[in-house]
């Protein structure tokens, strides 16, 4: 689990131009939307195609975006649940 949150973070960092932050920056479980890292909703839909081509999930609901989208380590949890 702890090399897919590495991963994950490499590839918001990468995907979404966070230049600013490092790995290190962001924390297993800092809110990704908020005041912590600061995503918005363009980047939702960034990180929507992002797990559909980097780890072949779907997300199709709103409501389990918004649970997906809670941390680094909820989007790991969730690969590691529905990768085909």
């Amino acid at each position: 689990m702890e090399n897919l949150i590495l991963k994950i973070k490499e590839d918001l960092i990468k995907q979404l131009n966070l230049e600013d932050l490092t790995v290190d920056d962001i924390s297993d479980d800092a809110l990704l939307f908020g005041e912590e890292i600061g995503l918005d909703s363009i980047d939702a839909l960034e990180l929507i195609v992002l797990l559909e081509k980097n780890y072949g999930v779907k997300i199709n609901n709103p409501e389990l975006g918004k649970k997906v989208f809670h941390s680094v380590r909820t989007i790991a949890e969730f690969v590691q649940e529905n990768k085909k």
